[in-house]
């Protein structure tokens, strides 16, 4: 066998159809695209355009409610923080919310970090965040440690 013999299997590899060259070619001219519009043309995205009726996902009812002054809280894990102690990322002792951002363990505080119990955690911390689940707080407590919860101020 050499190196100009090989070849694919066949119907492997299928030419694509070359439109816009010529009236031989049976797609010459306007390419299948037929004459004039809005769809001849290059450059037209026309998703959920229905030709000026009213879109179906403009007809259908709206559901629901959002709350516009929603607070959104960065979440960790007991876990993580653990493995964080675990790797020298975070001293064990008291932590607060700005020590998590320094170790890189939440990116941003948004309106304050929140813990829930998801993993082991067994070094002594006094940890102070702005919540915590149920679970967390005796799993902290477990381990001999505290977990203050401070409560964001009304005026936010």
């Amino acid at each position: 066998m050499k190196l100009n013999e090989l070849s694919d299997n066949p119907g492997a590899a299928k030419k694509s159809k070359r439109v816009g060259r010529g009236p031989g070619s049976g797609k010459g001219k306007t390419a299948g695209r037929g004459i004039k519009g809005q769809k001849s043309r290059s450059g037209v995205a026309i998703n959920g355009y229905e030709g000026g009726q009213m879109p179906l996902y403009q007809r259908l009812p709206k559901r629901g409610f959002n709350k516009p002054n929603r607070k959104s809280f960065a979440v960790v894990n007991l876990g993580q923080i653990q493995k964080f102690i675990d790797e020298k990322k975070l001293k064990a002792g008291e932590i607060g919310e700005d020590a998590l951002v320094e170790a890189g363990l939440v990116r941003r505080k948004k309106d304050g970090v929140r813990v829930l119990a998801k993993g082991e955690i067994t070094a002594k911390i006094q940890l102070t965040v702005t919540g915590a689940s149920k679970s967390a707080v005796e799993a902290v407590e477990k381990a001999g440690g505290s977990l203050t919860v401070t409560v964001a101020s009304a005026a936010e």
